[in-house]
């Protein structure tokens, strides 16, 4: 299993951008898959997480009404639609997936993509 984010730059406050997690030879079903965020000095964190095959969504609060978790199961695909950016959003983002339905047991992680937002 490969977790290739791409979609990551520099952007000014109130604007946006999208994420993008190519999973190769992961198995997209109603496994949990997710994006995490950490921040210089801070705990790696999760921001967003989609299960049953899109089915359902969950967002940390700080995040509510302001970005969107999708997938595309055909072209094995993530990605995360983030909206008005804040300075605090400025972090390394990672894509992680789970072997099952519970976003607690995560394996498989990218090597992430920085967001930075001034």
């Amino acid at each position: 299993v490969q977790l290739v984010e791409s979609g990551g730059g520099s952007v000014q406050p109130g604007g946006s951008l999208r994420l993008s997690c190519d999973a190769s030879g992961y198995t997209y079903s109603s496994n949990c898959m997710g994006w995490f965020c950490q921040a210089p000095g801070k705990e790696r964190e999760g921001v967003a997480f989609v299960y049953f095959g899109g089915g359902r969504t969950y967002y940390a609060d700080s995040v509510k009404g302001r970005f969107t978790i999708s997938q595309d199961n055909a072209k094995k695909t993530m990605y995360l639609q983030m909206s008005s950016l804040k300075p605090e959003d400025t972090a390394m983002y990672y894509c992680a997936a789970a072997l099952g339905v519970s976003c607690g047991d995560i394996p498989y992680w990218g090597q992430g993509t920085q967001v930075t937002v001034s």
